[in-house]
């Protein structure tokens, strides 16, 4: 795949990928919060914050980039544009730690006023982090496994 997460974000295949990354956060939120597997409340809020980080996501590539959709904020690449035993990886997993916090800056700040009236402040923090942590990390996997098979 010779694309940016822009464009593969925008087809079927990307849409059922957010959708997966989406769900294993409102999981993981639901069960730090409230100890059960679904609550319609932590996943809208979960699913309208990752629509929130998306659209500053997307508006910060195009700021810093000129134009490419999500390059910046999800730097996926594939073995055509980024070879493993070059500086390439260097400067992608730059990239890609800076896009970490600020997503975890972004969510954990809007799960936060979402929730603030049933939650309290360090529980949805901590819960936030952890989502996106685990999210990121499976999200990694299955996308670089992806592109590099």
């Amino acid at each position: 795949m010779d694309v940016s997460f822009g464009i593969f974000a925008f087809m079927p295949l990307g849409w059922l990928f957010m959708a997966f990354v989406i769900l294993i956060e409102c999981v993981i939120l639901t069960k730090i919060l409230k100890h059960q597997w679904f609550n319609k409340r932590i996943y809208g809020a979960a699913t309208l914050t990752n629509i929130i980080s998306g659209v500053i996501g997307i508006v910060i590539s195009i700021m810093l980039n000129g134009g490419w959709w999500l390059v910046v904020w999800f730097p996926w690449v594939s073995s055509h544009e980024v070879y493993a035993k070059t500086e390439d990886i260097k400067w992608l997993a730059i990239y890609y730690v800076c896009a970490f916090i600020m997503t975890i800056i972004i969510e954990s700040l809007t799960n936060w006023l979402f929730l603030k009236k049933y939650y309290k402040k360090k529980q949805i923090l901590i819960a936030s982090v952890i989502a996106n942590i685990v999210s990121y990390a499976v999200g990694t996997l299955v996308l670089y496994s992806y592109s590099f098979s």
